[in-house]
């Protein structure tokens, strides 16, 4: 069942209000956890991480910041 353009704003909402932060805290107190590599590897590590926490959730972005097709 696809979800409508209503509640797939919604969602995406909720993940950008919740989920990220959330996630953003998991990645930091792992990142904590580890002896501290080279700046370089920490910056990797964190960039590889962001597009990875966006990658499941691309079909619930698709197509929010456009007007609703169905009005």
């Amino acid at each position: 069942m696809a979800l409508s353009w209503r509640a797939r704003r919604r969602l995406a909402l909720l993940l950008l209000l919740v989920g990220m932060p959330a996630y953003v805290i998991v990645a930091v107190t792992v990142m904590s956890l580890l002896d501290r590599p080279h700046w370089a590897v920490e910056l990797a590590i964190y960039v590889g991480l962001g597009v990875l926490w966006a990658l499941p959730f691309r079909f619930v972005f698709k197509g929010v910041g456009r007007e609703d097709p169905d009005a």
